[in-house]
């Protein structure tokens, strides 16, 4: 047997000897003040599942934001489920706010977690925060021993009245690893999130006190198990963002408040979450709807335009239908996905219409513009032309956030401009969303052309009826600025969702290469035929002359 199998063994005999006599005897939590608390179960059992156990920086209270919506608190296992399919797997959030990696398992919670726990599950641990209270008080006696080791210490609870045998940090997250890997799981350790402390120079986060975050990642080596340095990157983006930005992250009604983030921060540690899970390669790619890196930004490559030469008219002497957008209009077949701009020609007699799909992947309508790219689009204009005007995708980047790739557009239609500095340290004064179409709108109009501004197509996740509309603010500002600007508007949002709801989930299922944003050739072909219906809605119907007869 080598060392680390009997480090394993060892481990679950611990676990073992962890079990409390009486676990049912206890409530939800080590203080008995608090009410029993009611938590989730798989809702599809035969699924995966991806089981989430801590304190409440993974859930916090019911779960619910204390009623005050985004601005209560929230812990990151909440928004972390926007970001997998649940259609291909669970996310199961067992954790329970006030408990410590001792008291999670002695009152009785992780004995009621373990039957949902099955083979080919993940269950993923973040404890810490907690942990360096009292080992013995009668307030909540949740506290465990410093370090990793062996040592343990017998109490009489002044809490419980019982007595007890109290671990190091260390071998509670042992327990957990070995009996998670007992039922044919994968255990995942995370350090704990980090806090809002910053140094005295406001530039610096504090990093964890009492060595709890270096402690679950010497466990979690000697373990050999994917481990998730929440501590350490959350400190790394909130250094990047800055005091102020990170102000935005916790509740507005809680100035001290330093651990329990509102959803917004909650969604930013989800985020981080998530970047481990990819890195440390724990989970299919398949159940990813969002890929982020370790420093918040999304995954996703932004192509590189050096590379995407600007599509010229065939033949220059006919009128054009020029595209411009992003990734849902245009993809290439990268991963396999294409937009419904590669698949409209079809619907056209190219004989007498050039279609020239200038739409490129990651693309906003801020950096449409200011990449250059829409000064080449606009030489080729000639009177007579059409452009449609496609984007929303990725204008709700965070300004000033380096996730956001300087992406984001300010929201809104106003004359607002808001400074960001750029990755090479220029500034740029960024204009909002409805300006930047207004630009394209007007530039085209100088050069003779008609614009029609499209509304964004919806994910894949945000179609059903008893669903909001997606895209809801982005599709009324292009309204708005088409019709302020002589455009012409056609929301393709909602032609798109009407489409869906007639089909159904299981056609509308096989339209998508990846989880929730981009199609495959089918669902191109299929939004290209709505497109097509609102061009042919439109008042004077200026593309119907160089339609097919029939649909391909």
């Amino acid at each position: 047997m080598n060392a680390l199998t009997t480090r394993r063994a060892a481990a679950l005999l611990l676990a073992l000897s962890l079990l409390p006599a009486h676990a049912q005897e206890f409530t939800a939590t080590t203080d008995p003040a608090r009410a029993q608390i009611t938590l989730p179960e798989p809702a599809k059992p035969d699924l995966p599942s991806l089981i989430l156990i801590g304190d409440s920086t993974v859930r916090n209270g019911r779960d619910d934001g204390q009623g005050k919506g985004a601005e209560g608190q929230w812990g990151w296992g909440n928004p972390i489920a926007a970001y997998l399919d649940l259609n291909k797997i669970n996310v199961v959030n067992r954790a329970v706010g006030g408990l410590s990696s001792r008291t999670y398992r002695s009152s009785g919670h992780w004995e009621r977690t373990k039957p949902f726990i099955k083979k080919g599950d993940w269950v993923v641990m973040q404890f810490g925060h907690n942990d360096a209270s009292p080992v013995n008080d009668n307030s909540r006696a949740r506290g465990v021993l410093r370090g990793t080791g062996p040592e343990k210490e017998d109490i009489n609870n002044l809490l419980t009245g019982k007595p007890e045998t109290v671990y190091t940090y260390g071998a509670y997250l042992r327990g957990y690893i070995a009996e998670i890997r007992a039922a044919g799981a994968t255990p995942v350790v995370c350090s704990p999130v980090i806090r809002k402390r910053w140094e005295a120079d406001g530039v610096k986060v504090m990093r964890a006190g009492g060595n709890f975050a270096a402690w679950a990642a010497e466990v979690a080596k000697q373990e050999n198990v994917a481990f998730i340095d929440l501590n350490e990157w959350g400190a790394l983006r909130y250094e990047a963002l800055g005091k102020e930005a990170v102000e935005k992250f916790f509740p507005a009604d809680m100035p001290q408040e330093t651990v329990h983030t509102n959803w917004l921060g909650a969604a930013i540690n989800a985020q981080l979450v998530i970047a481990g899970l990819i890195q440390n390669k724990v989970l299919p790619d398949a159940v990813y709807t969002r890929r982020f890196a370790p420093d918040g930004s999304d995954e996703r490559p932004v192509v590189d335009a050096r590379k995407v030469k600007v599509e010229a008219p065939r033949d220059p002497k006919l009128p054009s239908l020029v595209l411009i957008g992003d990734s849902t209009v245009r993809s290439g077949g990268q991963n396999g996905a294409y937009g419904w701009g590669e698949r409209l020609a079809a619907f056209f007699d190219t004989q007498r219409i050039n279609i020239v799909n200038n739409a490129i992947g990651g693309r906003s309508s801020r950096t449409f513009f200011t990449e250059g790219r829409w000064a080449s689009v606009l030489e080729q204009l000639k009177p007579g032309d059409t452009l449609l005007i496609q984007f929303g995708h990725n204008d709700g980047a965070r300004i000033g956030d380096p996730a956001g790739k300087n992406r984001g557009s300010v929201p809104g239609v106003g004359p607002e401009a808001v400074e960001d500095t750029r990755p090479d340290g220029t500034k740029e004064m960024v204009q909002s969303f409805g300006w930047y179409l207004a630009r394209y709108i007007n530039d085209a109009k100088a050069k003779g052309a008609n614009a029609v501004v499209l509304s964004p197509i919806p994910h894949k996740d945000r179609w059903k009826p008893e669903q909001p509309r997606d895209f809801e603010n982005y599709a009324a500002w292009g309204e708005q600025v088409a019709r302020a600007n002589g455009a012409q508007f056609i929301d393709l949002t909602m032609l798109i969702t009407d489409a869906y709801r007639k089909v159904g989930a299981e056609r509308v299922e096989g339209f998508f290469s990846d989880a929730r944003t981009h199609t495959n050739d089918a669902g191109a072909v299929f939004n290209a035929t709505q497109v097509v219906e609102g061009l042919k809605r439109l008042p004077g119907q200026p593309l119907q002359g160089f339609l097919r007869p029939a649909a391909p």
